[in-house]
């Protein structure tokens, strides 16, 4: 399904992207077609499905097309998981092909390593592609590592969002580590600031914002949130995000862990929230209890440049998005009682916390620039498309 914008005579490159939603890596992937479009390119991006991206996509001046594509995940492990894995594969080629013969991009931007075929499909059609390395995981095992790195030689050129994705690429196959570029993610901060509250009166506003997942830690916040309680520290906590299609389940155990611990009043769930900024500037704290590896952390980084204090897992790229910013406190993955014991130093620390916060904000502005990631991106395009 082509948008009935009008196209234009310039060269074209393809975007491939996995979802057509607006969490942390699509608003990076937008950030990428606006580079494209800003330099003259006629910009196509293939999605899978419909949903909130492609109004985005479209009001930045890219063309969308709706096309099959496999994507790879955990339930390609299971019989029916694969089953669909390769039935979307087939019809992934035949869709795939076709674009790529009517648009004769001159690059095709593959915007993660989890959906390989773009960059088969571009080195059957004789076509540079270029894999924007959004993922780092460590902790899995060196043969699912290699695996997920394997099509990577596929692909031109690479572009990774953090040194930490680049060192788990080394640990596979030091060629492919040696032909990336580290792009840091452009994250846009909030277009007004909502001021810190200078005195914690009543309970203090925790919030988190991300997927709804088991390796994003969420119980674990909702456990802090039960620690803190038995302290004596009221907090209420605001969960903004929703789960990946077949992960309700995770969802009914959430609500299930907040209603045994008698925390309905105290934990609302938001849902996906296409801008984030009003319920992250109306907490006090934001926290990112991520349980396993993150190749980037763009939510701490979004918490830093809405004026908040940010509570993160010492884990891979959240380590390096976090270094540097006074506050910013890491800690253990996993564990509810570090995690309360962190809020309850902020709060402790909060006047401390406040005065240092602005400083924070400006230099996160700096090192995210969305025109220093825009320039950075247009020049790589440029200099590998044919």
């Amino acid at each position: 399904m082509t948008t009935p914008s009008r196209r234009r005579s310039t060269a074209t490159v393809l975007v491939a992207h996995p979802s057509a939603e607006l969490y942390g890596s699509d608003r990076v992937m937008l950030e990428s077609v606006s580079a494209l479009v800003d330099d003259g390119w006629d910009v196509v991006v293939a999605v899978p499905t419909d949903g909130p991206l492609l109004a985005a996509l479209r009001e930045r001046g890219a063309r969308v097309e709706i096309c099959p594509t496999p994507v790879l995940r955990k339930s390609v492990l299971r019989p029916a998981g694969m089953l669909r894995f390769l039935r979307t594969t087939a019809s992934g080629v035949r869709h795939g092909s076709a674009l790529i013969r009517r648009e004769r991009p001159s690059l095709v931007y593959v915007n993660t390593i989890t959906i390989p075929l773009w960059a088969a499909l571009a080195r059957v059609h004789r076509t540079p592609a270029l894999t924007h390395v959004h993922e780092g995981e460590a902790s899995a095992s060196p043969l699912m590592r290699r695996i997920l790195a394997l099509p990577l030689f596929l692909s031109s050129t690479l572009v990774a969002n953090s040194r930490f994705s680049v060192g788990v690429l080394e640990q596979s196959f030091r060629r492919l580590a040696r032909r990336a570029e580290v792009v840091y993610n452009a994250v846009p901060g909030p277009a007004r600031h909502q001021p810190v509250r200078r005195d914690l009166n009543g309970a203090v506003r925790v919030t988190y914002v991300g997927r709804l997942s088991p390796r994003k830690g969420v119980d674990v916040a909702i456990d802090a949130l039960v620690e803190l309680r038995s302290r004596g520290v009221e907090a209420d906590l605001d969960l903004v995000g929703s789960v990946f299609p077949g992960y309700e389940w995770y969802e009914k155990e959430l609500r299930d862990q907040v209603a045994a611990a008698d925390l309905g009043s105290n934990v609302t769930f938001h849902g996906f929230v296409p801008s984030v900024w009003e319920l992250v500037g109306s907490g006090d704290v934001v926290v990112v209890p991520s349980r396993v590896d993150e190749p980037f952390g763009n939510t701490a980084v979004e918490a830093i440049l809405a004026g908040r204090p940010v509570i993160a897992s010492a884990t891979s790229g959240l380590l390096e998005a976090t270094a540097g910013y006074s506050t910013a406190t890491t800690v253990a993955p996993g564990n509810a009682g570090a995690l309360a014991d962190a809020l309850e130093d902020t709060i402790e620390a909060w006047a401390e916390r406040a005065d240092a916060m602005w400083a924070d904000t400006r230099a996160a502005e700096e090192r995210h620039s969305v025109a220093t990631y825009r320039r950075r991106i247009a020049e790589i395009v440029r200099r590998h498309a044919r």
